[in-house]
């Protein structure tokens, strides 16, 4: 086909490579997506898409070759191993493996202004789940009532580390109700009906890392969109498979109460929950798009501040922000 109508995707069997095949079957982009094999994977076996047989090919310069937009939702290797491929096709990495990269540009269309545009030749770094969410809460709320400071907690699930880290999760939870040892190879350190401050030392990615990763996509979709002020931010590994939930303490020049903050926060991709509501959970938002946020209450030793909580779906987000990129560039 011509250059124009493909789109290859590396890791097509990772979480995010599922959720993007899922979405590219629906999204209406005028390319046929392919798939190539991430490290997870091996190539020339069969698999489906778009309820027809489909080929994982080699990943390698000639799999990329004809393509106009590549999607990196693999491993970090692999992610790495297809740009060192030299390709010309605009590339979509979803795992950081170009952070560091000169060319690099952090993207989420849904916070980025009218107009926005970024250098050709870039390569498009999704941001981070966990900082687009914070970055349209906050940037929503200082844009109506300046802020003053800003606390959250996040609490990490085990999917940010892939298959292996879901698997791992559940192998503990097995394991320790039949009274057998625990694997450790993804955190080193017991997560089931636990919660870290700090992965064990062996842990091949550590939180702080995580952390450090959000605060910068936060102070740079910041300073493409609303200027808010950085909040203070703790990441925490929680027990729980999939979707993060978020705790939000803020502290505003003048509150202005809890039905002014709802009215500001509830315009789409926000799923606002209202007094009367249940407050959003990781269950009830897993497959859903945009961000939920409920509980919102005063804080009672600070009249100037409130609290209030959200949950997003990592993998879900994440795949709708790079298909929005690829909207642009197709």
């Amino acid at each position: 086909m011509a250059k124009t109508d493909t789109a290859v995707l590396v890791g097509s069997d990772s979480l995010l490579g599922r959720e993007i095949r899922e979405l590219f079957s629906s999204a209406g982009l005028p390319a046929r997506l392919e798939l190539a094999a991430g490290s997870e994977e091996e190539a020339g076996s069969l698999t489906e898409q778009d309820e027809e047989p489909a080929l994982v090919r080699q990943l390698d310069r000639d799999a990329l070759e004809s393509a106009r937009v590549v999607f990196l939702a693999g491993t970090r290797e692999a992610g790495r191993e297809a740009l060192a491929a030299g390709s010309e096709a605009a590339v979509i990495d979803l795992t950081y493996a170009s952070e560091d990269n000169p060319a690099a540009r952090l993207r989420a269309p849904s916070l980025e202004p009218p107009g926005y545009q970024v250098p050709r030749g870039a390569v498009h770094v999704i941001a981070h789940p966990a900082a687009v969410s914070i970055a349209l809460l906050l940037g929503r709320l200082h844009a109506a009532y300046p802020l003053r400071r800003a606390v959250v907690h996040v609490f990490e699930p085990a999917s940010e580390r892939g298959r292996k880290g879901i698997d791992e999760l559940q192998q503990q939870t097995v394991n320790l109700f039949a009274f057998k040892s625990m694997p450790r190879a993804v955190f080193d350190a017991q997560l089931t009906f636990n919660l870290l401050a700090r992965l064990g030392e062996e842990a091949p990615e550590n939180l702080e890392e995580v952390e450090q990763r959000i605060e910068r996509h936060v102070a740079t979709l910041h300073s493409i969109s609303s200027h808010a002020p950085m909040p203070s931010l703790r990441l925490i590994q929680a027990p729980v498979f999939h979707g993060y939930s978020l705790s939000f303490w803020v502290e505003f020049e003048r509150n202005p109460g809890i039905e002014a903050l709802e009215r500001v926060l509830s315009p789409s991709p926000v799923d606002l929950r209202g007094k009367g509501v249940e407050p959003p959970n990781i269950v009830g938002v897993a497959g859903q798009s945009g961000v939920a946020v409920g509980a919102l209450a005063a804080d009672r030793n600070d009249a100037q501040a409130c609290w209030f909580w959200a949950a997003v779906d990592n993998i879900r987000l994440s795949s709708e922000e790079a298909l929005a990129v690829a909207r642009q560039l197709l």
